[in-house]
């Protein structure tokens, strides 16, 4: 008879148990002594990473890729001393005067501005130079200048108050958009005499330069193109439902929690104690619980070299700021009334919205498609109708910053802005370059995942059967853009100027793809095409799935910006950039192609904006790809001949495939 509870399992079952909880306290064992390891051993496998992780400030973390870094403190108009950071040379240029007269190296100015309880640090942490943005643009000849917030590390003294005094840390959003960003950059024109500067933000970095272009007109003539990686207006809210309901219904509570001063002040303490993959750890969980973030696209050692430099000080009041704006859905100022618990607003009082659509300066958005504090409808709806977005659909936030692969995702947008917008004009000639330019660099990206397509016939074969597994093959289209009416002689010929908003398209099936159909512009438009198709224009609906076949690749020429990956840029002088070889690309076998029917056109303000978004999104090369999601049977594909959609928004499509 066997014995109760004992007797139930057999000793087969006992010993696969017993041998479980052995290698349970083994793998325990293990952890504690990894974690237990000393930095010199660890140093062995990651020397860089080290190096940039000890590093004490900004200056030093250039010093270890060879650059000569510049330190500038001045005084805003309220009194706070800010500091700023200078690269002006490449590497052994270091006695050349750069913008201090007419008789120096002239060099165009580019202004970096960084996120929420950051500092100028986070732009020079890459492991790699090559993935560094501001070293790129240094070898390039552009004079880098790098800002900071009051309050932070850099910029933690005023002339009025202590900053142990809770005055030194009564600061939102409002008194950066007021005075931190226009007056560095008036120092900087003051220090390098030229008339114009292009301005980077990176996170909140962006959400101050809308503020500030919005209330201070004249600013936009001293800004000559926003490039806004991972901008940030106005945030759906945080991934945890709990810690997102509770900043809700009062972001006040956020004073009880952290005090009126510096928020999260006992951060510094706890990195210099806790073990560095350990702190690591505790970085992506935390980004995890709050945002979703799964940060699978930054390196463990740059987790490791960057991390480090990834906090720094600022108010609780700024904080409380975002979460107002979180709360209410608007980009709006400060508000300093208390409300009622749940409540959004009160009827007796209004508080001001930043009129984002007065901006004139060039907008230039790339974000990320799954970067939840991203709100890139919303964001359209706010800003002017000429803004152009690019979407990076695997993207986190901070991968803007330190992902593997930010040289060929992220680089191309930036320097095909700074390439086509140089003055404070903003004439159309300059959109009309910054379309060519984009219209090259996506050309030139679709040629070279074409012929990486090209070298493995299994990869198209199964490409070919995407029936069987919906995961092999992607559609490539426009991210989202915000159309205007456009004057082209088609337009005008037709007579439509009706905006995206204001068309039903619906999506027909197809089975033959003309050679220039497969070029695509991520602001949403066509260009000309050199052999004009002759049919009539393809239709998307919400409700249709087609079929369809590409035969023919696509044969472009000029630079290509994603082979651009030195510091040092033999080929540009000063911003500018000379043309390089052609890009040509064979003719591939047809392929089949089944688009999704979860098709959706999501509105913007009338002739302001739109998107377009097939399927869930995935990226090749640094643009928007929409992947089509067969769920079900294909349907007999019909045959029919791609033409060109008339009136004022017509739109390019570049097919690409890409192996599961």
């Amino acid at each position: 008879m066997p014995m109760p509870f004992i007797g139930r399992l057999n000793i087969t079952e006992y010993t696969a148990l017993i041998s479980s909880f052995f290698l349970v306290a083994f793998e325990a064992i293990i952890r504690i002594l990894t974690l237990a390891l000393p930095n010199s051993l660890i140093s062995l496998f990651y020397p860089i990473s080290t190096s940039i992780r000890d590093a004490s400030d900004f200056v030093e973390l250039c010093r270890l890729f060879g650059y000569t870094a510049e330190e500038h403190v001045f005084q805003t108009k309220d009194g706070y001393l800010l500091g700023l950071h200078r690269l002006a040379w490449r590497p052994g240029e270091e006695e050349q005067k750069v913008n201090a007269g007419p008789r120096s190296v002239q060099k165009r100015v580019i202004y970096m501005h960084h996120g929420l309880l950051m500092n100028s640090e986070v732009w020079v942490t890459a492991t790699d130079a090559q993935r560094c943005l501001p070293f790129v643009l240094v070898g390039r000849g552009f004079d880098v200048w790098f800002g900071n917030n009051r309050g932070n590390k850099y910029s933690k003294k005023s002339v009025k108050a202590s900053s142990k005094s809770i005055e030194f840390w009564n600061f939102s959003i409002d008194e950066f958009a007021l005075h931190d960003i226009p007056d560095s950059i008036a120092y900087i024109l003051e220090t390098t005499g030229q008339p114009s500067l292009s301005y980077i933000g990176f996170s909140q970095g962006t959400a101050q330069a809308f503020a500030s272009l919005a209330i201070h007109p004249k600013l936009n003539n001293q800004v000559n193109v926003f490039i806004a990686l991972a901008p940030a207006m106005s945030p759906a809210g945080l991934s945890n439902g709990v810690v997102d309901a509770l900043v809700k219904a009062s972001p006040q509570v956020l004073y009880l929690l952290f005090g009126r001063r510096s928020i999260l002040s006992s951060a510094t303490m706890w990195q210099s104690i806790l073990y560095p993959p350990l702190f690591v750890r505790v970085i992506d969980i935390g980004l995890s619980f709050l945002f979703g973030w799964r940060t699978q696209n930054i390196a463990t050692s740059q987790k490791l070299a960057a991390y480090a430099h990834l906090y720094s000080y600022t108010s609780t009041k700024s904080v409380v700021h975002w979460f107002q704006i979180i709360r209410t859905k608007s980009f709006q100022m400060y508000d300093d009334d208390v409300h009622p618990l749940l409540a959004t607003h009160s009827k007796h009082t209004k508080v001001a919205k930043y009129p984002t659509r007065n901006i004139k300066t060039p907008v230039v958005l790339v974000y990320g498609g799954s970067d939840s504090l991203v709100d890139i409808k919303v964001m359209l709806r706010e800003l002017p109708s000429q803004t152009v977005a690019t979407e990076i659909p695997h993207y986190e936030h901070l991968d803007f910053l330190w992902a593997r692969d930010v040289d060929t995702q992220v680089f191309c947008h930036v320097f095909d802005a700074l390439n086509s917008f140089k003055g404070a004009e903003h004439t159309k000639e300059e959109y009309a370059r910054f379309r060519s330019a984009r219209h090259t660099s996506l050309s030139a990206s679709n040629s070279f995942n074409a012929t990486n397509l090209n070298t493995s016939q299994s990869h198209i074969h199964r490409l070919s059967d995407v029936t069987s597994d919906s995961d092999n093959h992607s559609l490539r289209t426009a991210t989202v853009t915000a159309p205007t009416t456009r004057n082209d002689e088609n337009a005008q010929g037709t007579g439509e100027g009706t905006s995206l908003q204001h068309r039903a398209v619906e999506l027909e099936k197809r089975t033959q793809r003309s050679e220039d159909d497969l070029l695509l512009d991520d602001d949403a438009t066509w260009s000309q095409p050199a052999t004009p198709p002759s049919s009539e224009p393809i239709i998307l609906n919400r409700d249709n799935a087609s079929t369809y076949s590409q035969s023919t690749a696509i044969d472009t020429s000029g630079p290509a910006p994603l082979g651009d990956k030195s510091p040092n840029i033999g080929n540009h002088v000063n911003g500018e950039h000379r043309p390089g070889p052609a890009h040509t690309v064979r003719k591939t076998p047809s392929q089949k192609f089944r688009v999704a029917s979860n098709l959706s056109i999501d509105p913007m303000r009338g002739g302001k904006g739109g998107s377009i978004r097939i399927g869930s999104s995935k990226a090749v090369g640094g643009v928007t790809t929409e992947a089509a999601l067969a769920t079900q049977a294909a349907s007999a594909p019909s045959s029919s001949d791609e033409g060109r959609a008339t009136g004022s928004h017509q739109f390019e499509r570049r097919l690409h495939s890409r192996g599961g």
